[in-house]
């Protein structure tokens, strides 16, 4: 039997050889040496990433090319409300994969909100090996990217921008046609967030403003008041809602192995249930 596991196993490895022969004209070894694949490997490699620097350079520069009163306008706006530099948010931005969101912000009939997060995301390095005693903390980093809101958690700080009409955004009409504001949802504590943002900053700003478009009564209107009235409810409500789930109970774990060790029979378990 020995014989034949031996012959099997031989006329395997002949054809295997065989068929080596047959596909690439040698035996099913590798063409060039470990050491030659390797280190053609790594050329190739590096001559990509070059060129991948060299053309996000040039797109990065296209892109500042691009910059004119209504981008600096958003630019300006975003500094002031997340803490950083012009400079800091130019550069966050025209290195975005979305920035061509931006312009489409700004297009007649475009899109209606324009979104960014600041917040810290884990970086992906290239090489990058973690040892024992790291933690993927050191990993993380604070960046501003554009997002569509629909794919990435939000755990920091959320600003915005909306439109208040149709019209195409210039460097004149941006101020008047653009709305900027910012949630803070450190933590991923959106209701928080949402929550300042209302009582803090929309409800007393519905409550001073004097032009209320078509009805001239202004505050003074039962209709007006009725909304008030409504929001201010809203904000109530949305309050409680969060100290209810941030002073949920918590039940504690109890050890009952040491209640059930001394059961012995179902009279036993019949009593102490």
């Amino acid at each position: 039997t020995e014989s034949k596991h031996r012959r099997r196993g031989g006329d395997l490895k002949t054809r295997s050889t065989e068929l080596g022969s047959a596909v690439t004209g040698s035996p099913l070894t590798p063409v060039l040496p470990a050491s030659t694949t390797g280190k053609k490997s790594i050329v190739l490699s590096s001559e990509t990433r070059k060129e991948l620097a060299k053309q996000a350079k040039v797109t990065k520069e296209e892109r500042r090319a691009q910059i004119d009163e209504r981008y600096k306008y958003l630019i300006s706006r975003l500094a002031d409300g997340i803490g950083l530099s012009e400079q800091q948010v130019e550069e966050a931005i025209i290195s975005d994969d979305k920035f061509p969101l931006i312009e489409q912000f700004f297009a007649p009939s475009g899109l209606k909100k324009l979104l960014f997060f600041y917040q810290d995301v884990l970086q992906q390095k290239s090489n990058l090996s973690l040892r024992s005693d790291e933690s993927t903390k050191s990993l993380l980093q604070k960046k501003l990217f554009i997002t569509m809101g629909s794919t990435e958690n939000i755990t920091g700080t959320c600003a915005f921008f909306l439109r208040t009409s149709d019209k195409v955004i210039t460097a004149s009409n941006a101020s008047q046609e653009v709305n900027f504001g910012v949630f803070d949802c450190t933590n991923g504590n959106i209701l928080q967030g949402l929550e300042f943002f209302l009582s803090q900053i929309m409800v007393p700003a519905l409550k001073s403003q004097q032009n209320w478009g078509a009805v001239k009564e202004g505050l003074k209107n039962s209709q007006i008041q009725d909304f008030l009235y409504s929001v201010d409810k809203f904000v109530g409500t949305l309050s409680s809602s969060r100290q209810n789930i941030e002073d949920k109970i918590q039940l504690t774990k109890v050890d009952i192995d040491i209640y059930i060790s001394n059961l012995q029979n179902p009279s036993d378990y019949i009593t102490a249930g």
